[in-house]
Parts: C-alpha cells; sequence; structure tokens
C-alpha cells in the first residue's frame, strides 16, 4: 500500500479540489468520509475509485471489515497530517473514499403502492438536505425528490450530516416541472407547505398517494409550486418567530403521515 506523507501530493490536492461541485461533476467522483457511510454506499452497489486510510485513526473504527472486500490497488496510507487536511468532520475514524455517483432520475425511481414522497425545490444548504434525507431513512419514506437544487446530493457536508442515508433513500434529481408531470402521472397528490396556508398540516388526509413540496427557508415556495399543488398546509406557529428550519417542518410534517399510515 502506497504511503502519502506530503500536502502536496497530486492526490491530496485533487480531493481538495473535490469540495466543489463542478469539480465532482467535471470528475465523475464524489468524496465519502467514514467507514460506517462507506458500509451503506457498498450494500447500495457504489462503487469505489481510491480509499484513504489514516492507520492511527482506522484502529478506533468500529467497522474495520468495511475494507476487505476491496482491492489493494485502490488503497492509500496517509499520515495523520495528510488526512486532517482531506478531512471533513471531527472524530473521523480515518478513512476517506473516493466513490463513483450513480445517475439520480425519475425514471429510476421503483414506486410502491400508495407511495409517500418528500419534494424540495431549490435546496441550497448541504446541512439541511443531509438532515431531511436522514428523517426520510427513519420515517421510511418512498423517495425524495430534489427540483432544481442549489446545493448537489453528493456534498460532502450534505452526506455527513445525513450519516450516509443518501445511499439508503431513493432519491431523483430533476426540474420542477418534470417532477409535477411525474406526480400527475403516477397520480400523487401535492402537498405545498407555506406559512399562508388555510390547512393545517395535521389536518389533512396522507392515507393516500400523496408528496409534500418544501421550500426554502428564506424564501419559500415558488408561484410553480403554490399554484400547481392540490392543497397547501401549514405548521402552526405559536412563538415569535413565523418558520421553522426546513429540515425540523419537513420532520413534523412527514411523521404525521407516517402516524396516519400506521407506521
Amino acid at each position: 500500500m502506497e504511503k502519502i506523507i506530503s500536502l502536496q501530493n497530486n492526490r491530496i490536492k485533487n480531493i481538495v479540489k473535490l469540495g466543489k461541485a463542478k469539480e465532482r461533476k467535471t470528475q465523475g467522483l464524489f468524496i465519502l468520509e467514514g467507514a460506517r457511510e462507506l458500509m451503506l454506499a457498498l450494500s447500495a452497489g457504489y462503487e469505489v475509485d481510491s480509499v484513504f486510510i489514516c492507520p492511527e485513526l482506522f484502529s478506533k473504527t468500529d467497522y474495520p471489515e468495511v475494507l476487505s472486500g476491496i482491492e489493494n490497488s485502490c488503497k492509500f496510507e496517509v499520515s495523520e497530517q495528510v488526512f486532517d487536511k482531506i478531512a471533513y468532520r471531527e472524530g473521523s475514524d480515518g478513512l476517506l473514499t473516493l466513490m463513483k455517483p450513480k445517475s439520480h432520475t425519475l425514471e429510476d425511481l421503483k414506486i410502491k403502492k400508495n407511495p409517500f414522497i418528500i419534494i424540495l425545490e431549490a435546496v441550497e444548504k448541504p446541512g439541511n438536505l443531509g438532515a431531511i434525507l436522514r428523517t426520510a431513512d427513519a420515517a421510511q419514506v418512498d423517495a425524495v425528490i430534489v427540483c432544481d437544487p442549489l446545493t448537489d446530493i453528493y456534498n460532502p457536508n450534505a452526506i455527513r450530516s445525513g450519516v450516509g442515508c443518501v445511499f439508503t433513500v431513493p432519491v431523483a434529481v430533476c426540474s420542477s416541472q418534470e417532477a409535477l408531470m411525474w406526480l400527475k402521472q403516477n397520480q400523487i397528490k401535492a402537498l405545498a407547505a407555506e406559512l399562508q396556508a388555510s390547512e393545517w398540516y395535521q389536518d389533512v388526509d396522507y392515507t393516500t398517494p400523496t408528496a409534500i413540496v418544501m421550500g426554502t427557508e428564506a424564501d419559500g415556495l415558488t408561484d410553480f409550486w403554490l399554484n400547481n399543488s392540490d392543497q397547501r398546509i401549514k405548521i402552526p406557529m405559536r412563538g415569535k418567530i413565523d418558520s421553522l428550519n426546513v429540515s425540523v417542518s419537513t420532520a413534523v410534517i412527514t411523521f404525521e403521515a407516517m402516524r396516519q399510515r400506521g407506521f
């Protein structure tokens, strides 16, 4: 296994470059940090490009077996200083992998009978995207559709905040127009979350094929979704502020839907 101790090593410089979405798209690679996340990715059929291991940190991992099926030619040992340069989180277990992304089209989604879908319009904060994917995994949501995103689903911080749930939840990326057409084709009603809605979220029926549509905290949903959704819903706000973090709002509505569905 080749050992890398220089911060100027070309492979290390390239990992730093992959922190940018444009570079990830150009190279067809994304950064995955953590042994547990790698296990989830491998279970979902993702392909490994290369692995960077810091032995001093990896010796403390709870998932030492994760490397057993990866060819030695893909593995590189790095010093603690080098790993600190490429790591995205504190308390890392010393494993960082470059992975090849998958396709995430609407056609890739395999929807079950009576689905529940989360639709995100123009999500821009990777932490929110990751948190919503984590909620989707916990609730066993049928899919998350990301429309017109301002951050990509393979952003390292989205993967980190989502603890790898991008690999456990069916995800599609498309335009809002494409998503709306797909909903109509599959006879799934769209519920738009907005502050001025007349319907309380808990008074709506989620037991039929349903998609909740969530906008950004700053601007909410665009007129496209407000005008094309079947209903508009809101969460009661009884304090001084008028809105919740979008990931919290999504979780509140999602688990009400799960409650109604008897999950």
